[in-house]
């Protein structure tokens, strides 16, 4: 078999009668999880009990897929001669359909808060979760996660450098006295996998030159006060980022116009980095008339608006090949032009100025944040007496105060925001809960 799709499970579950190809298999592992469902009750920006029109982490990961799958086929017909490496459509969908499966409740302020928590025990990133999540924690296999092929799981790999090689190299005391007004900033993770999967990652990476796997992993060092960052992808890793901003940066401004957050000024702000002779190619020209008109079709208008700019950076994106790699899968990445790349850019700086850094947004970030960080103080506390007892059973087994640290903030980075929401007011708040709601 192709070293590319093999599974780590030695003797899988192989069914009479299954004529699925070895990806079609991975794709449905991850719509029958249990994390991928959780994905519905998950901040993206907005919180998901804010309203029931802006995206979430699920409807935004199957726009990542669907994009994904766009930027795949516009490949095939711009570079006939790659068919053979680029992946197959299912495959593609099924990275961006996982690909934030980490995240915890609250968006980034659940993230940050975790890795505060996490300080002194290995940290926390959601992008590492996602790959602990689909590599052990998920249940489909006894040891192994969903068991996805290796393909798969080096696709949804975003940085191949483990948390110990890019946190910087001088952190806080995680204590009370370090939670100041920039927390934010201050207990941001670096990008990476979590050192607990050091071993997945080797079997990952196993069928890799030692050469090609030694640059695959090369990193900028850490400073005082600064992570590193890993400086290399896999062409679908690059396919399913590239599909990532396209869906932030346009369906986060789509939903921003839609709630009356971004108006036709913060448009313009946008406007001065769309290049007018690609903006032409495209036929982008009116688009600012389709997304803000207010009639009647004012729907339709920006719904098409917003089709033509997804499809204009499909068309544009290209291959460029890295020529210091051996690996093909290692060397090839999907790319945007200059031009519509500083587009792209401008769209998601504005959506972060204007919509995530509204008071009103921060002030959810706060809160989450404050949620997530009472509840593993407590569940810290007394595990044995607040855990569910499949967690407990795990936090006894633990070898380590590490490991039993991490089953904990496995348990939260798991929960939905309203699970989460619920788990604290029974905790915290008199007259709410009871010992009949099953949590």
């Amino acid at each position: 078999m192709n070293a590319w799709k093999e599974r780590r499970a030695p003797n899988g579950v192989q069914r009479q009668d299954d004529e699925r190809e070895e990806y079609e298999r991975d794709r449905a592992r991850v719509i029958h999880s249990s994390a991928f469902r959780r994905l519905q009750a998950k901040t993206q920006i907005l919180g998901v009990l804010e309203g029931d029109f802006h995206r979430t982490r699920l409807t935004h990961s199957m726009e990542v897929a669907q994009i994904g799958r766009g930027l795949v086929l516009n490949l095939q017909r711009k570079f006939p001669k790659m068919g053979d490496l680029l992946p197959r459509l299912e495959q593609i969908e099924t990275t961006g359909l996982a690909h934030d499966l980490g995240h915890p409740p609250f968006g980034h302020g659940g993230e940050t808060a975790l890795n505060y928590a996490m300080a002194n025990f290995g940290g926390f990133e959601g992008n590492g979760q996602t790959f602990r999540i689909l590599t052990k924690l998920e249940s489909h296999t006894a040891e192994h996660g969903l068991d996805l092929t290796r393909r798969t799981l080096l696709g949804v790999l975003k940085y191949p450098v483990p948390f110990s090689k890019l946190c910087r190299t001088t952190i806080p005391e995680a204590d009370v006295k370090s939670e100041k007004l920039n927390f934010q900033q201050t207990w941001q993770p670096p990008k990476c996998y979590l050192d607990s999967e050091q071993e997945v990652l080797n079997w990952v990476l196993a069928p890799i030159s030692v050469a090609d796997k030694k640059h695959f992993c090369e990193y900028t060092s850490a400073a005082k006060h600064n992570h590193g960052s890993s400086l290399h992808k896999a062409l679908d890793t690059s396919l399913m980022n590239l599909a990532d901003d396209i869906a932030y940066g346009v369906h986060d401004f789509e939903d921003g116009i839609v709630l009356r957050l971004l108006t036709q000024e913060h448009w313009q702000e946008v406007a001065q980095h769309l290049d007018p002779i690609w903006a032409e190619k495209n036929c982008l020209q009116q688009i600012e008339n389709q997304l803000f008109t207010r009639t009647e079709n004012s729907g339709y208008s920006r719904k098409q608006a917003v089709g033509a700019l997804v499809h204009a950076l499909i068309s544009s994106t290209e291959l460029k090949l890295d020529e210091e790699f051996e690996e093909p899968l290692l060397g090839w990445n999907a790319v945007l032009p200059e031009e519509p790349k500083q587009f792209l850019k401008a769209l998601k700086a504005t959506v972060s100025r204007h919509v995530i850094q509204l008071n009103t947004v921060q002030a959810a970030t706060y809160r989450g944040r404050k949620i997530v960080l009472s509840l593993f103080e407590a569940l810290s506390a007394e595990p044995e007496m607040l855990l569910p007892s499949s967690f407990q059973l795990q936090w006894k087994a633990a070898k380590s105060d590490h490991e039993q640290k991490r089953i904990i903030c496995d348990f939260i980075a798991g929960m939905t925001d309203q699970y989460a929401n619920r788990f604290y007011e029974r905790l915290f708040l008199p007259g709410h809960g009871s010992v009949f709601d099953r949590l």
